[in-house]
């Protein structure tokens, strides 16, 4: 629809669209020349930023041989399910990509059941359920906080119940930390903080520093003989998948990964916008009625529409994936439908991320993030400088009346 010169208000891709940071650009352009193979793992200056980074994220001491370096966060995902025994273990709804990588290699799926109701809140009583019912030996249990589709957060006290049950059951976590430094709800927390000898902690540079096509993920494995165990496996399916992550990406990394006030401020600069767009976004749905629960980091909101249930089934909408349809279709209102995430066909469950609208282009994220850090307060920012998503609103608002 796009390349026919279609308007779409784009609430389907995922991809924080600010400039790059002059400092980590020039630390690219330096090192361009680097060409040769490196170590599987990272090179050993990218790790021990990596540990120094998160000893101060995580409030305790992590070392280089706990850090392992992969291109992107999704093939280290991926390679811990490879070097993992058991069963997947997943809450509904979770990324998109958990569940078809485990397929992929064959791996048994767990869905811990949630409702729209209570917005898709995580029951620990639930977990300890799915894994009492379980034919499967070993467990592997993904989370992901700040979370993709939801927004949401999984609070300390969830935290504490969910490693009771993981160290109760033996169960490896894996702890999907990319929004990590986009929250704005309120702190963010680590399960590896209640459970350290039994969680991987996963990130990288590509949502806090607008650098998903750098592909640079890192992965923190417990200390220990486990963990020690864990990031060998690891490696070797990294040595036969990717070699070596980008040399020159790795060597502009160890300026991401440094406490540089210039780089934190940037940082805190792009979390604020993305917390006023999607909060902006939210509210906007929430005085339509629309059920949905408040965002807390990252840039996404799970709305969900089965209130609509009966007149959207008089237009043909039964479905998530039918609804998603008729959106883009009646609307020009891109999103992705609910069952993508693994959420029930009949669950009429939207994910939306609010990263593109109005930053369509990077001259447009240029201007709205030197805005942004002028004297122009939110609201403004946002009524003012955002047509495509006061339009959307009203999109919403004229879809929904007319129902």
């Amino acid at each position: 629809m796009w390349a026919a010169g279609e308007t779409v208000y784009h609430l389907g891709f995922g991809e924080s669209r600010f400039p790059t940071h002059p400092k980590i650009l020039r630390a690219l352009a330096e090192n361009a020349d680097r060409r040769s193979y490196l170590p599987a793992v990272g090179i050993p200056e990218l790790r021990r930023a990596v540990a120094e980074f998160h000893s101060r994220q995580l409030g305790r001491a992590i070392s280089p041989e706990q850090v392992i370096v992969g291109p992107g966060s999704k093939a280290l995902l991926f390679a811990f399910q490879m070097a993992a025994a058991g069963a997947t273990v997943l809450p509904t709804p979770s990324w998109v990509s958990y569940a078809p990588q485990a397929r992929l290699i064959g791996r048994p799926i767990l869905r811990i059941p949630s409702s729209p109701h209570d917005g898709h809140r995580l029951h620990p009583s639930k977990l300890q359920e799915i894994l009492r019912q379980s034919p499967h030996e070993h467990h592997l249990l993904i989370l992901n906080s700040p979370n993709n589709p939801t927004g949401g957060m999984l609070e300390p006290a969830l935290l504490e119940e969910i490693a009771a049950i993981c160290r109760r059951q033996n169960v490896l976590a894996l702890s999907d930390e990319i929004y990590a430094l986009t929250a704005y709800g309120r702190d963010h927390a680590s399960l590896s903080s209640y459970y350290p000898e039994g969680t991987v902690v996963l990130g990288g540079i590509s949502k806090h520093l607008s650098l998903g096509g750098w592909r640079l993920g890192t992965a923190i494995v417990p200390p220990g003989q486990t963990g020690r165990q864990l990031l060998q496996a690891v490696a070797k399916v990294g040595s036969e998948l990717w070699s070596t992550p980008s040399a020159p990406i790795q060597v502009a990394a160890v300026t991401a990964y440094a406490n540089d006030p210039e780089l934190n401020a940037y940082i805190d600069r792009c979390t604020r916008l993305h917390a006023a767009r999607t909060r902006f976004l939210w509210l906007g749905l929430s005085e339509l009625d629309v059920h949905c629960s408040e965002p807390m980091g990252g840039f996404y909101l799970y709305p969900n529409f089965d209130h609509w249930r009966g007149p959207l089934a008089r237009k043909g909408v039964h479905t998530s994936n039918e609804l998603a349809a008729y959106l883009l279709d009646t609307c020009q209102i891109a999103t992705l439908p609910g069952t993508d995430f693994g959420a029930p066909e009949q669950e009429l469950s939207l994910r939306l991320s609010t990263s593109y609208v109005d930053l369509e282009t990077d001259q447009k994220a240029a201007n709205m993030m030197a805005l942004a850090d002028g004297a122009v307060d939110e609201e403004a920012l946002m009524r003012r400088h955002h047509p495509g998503m006061n339009e959307l609103l009203d999109r919403f608002r004229n879809f929904l009346a007319s129902l």
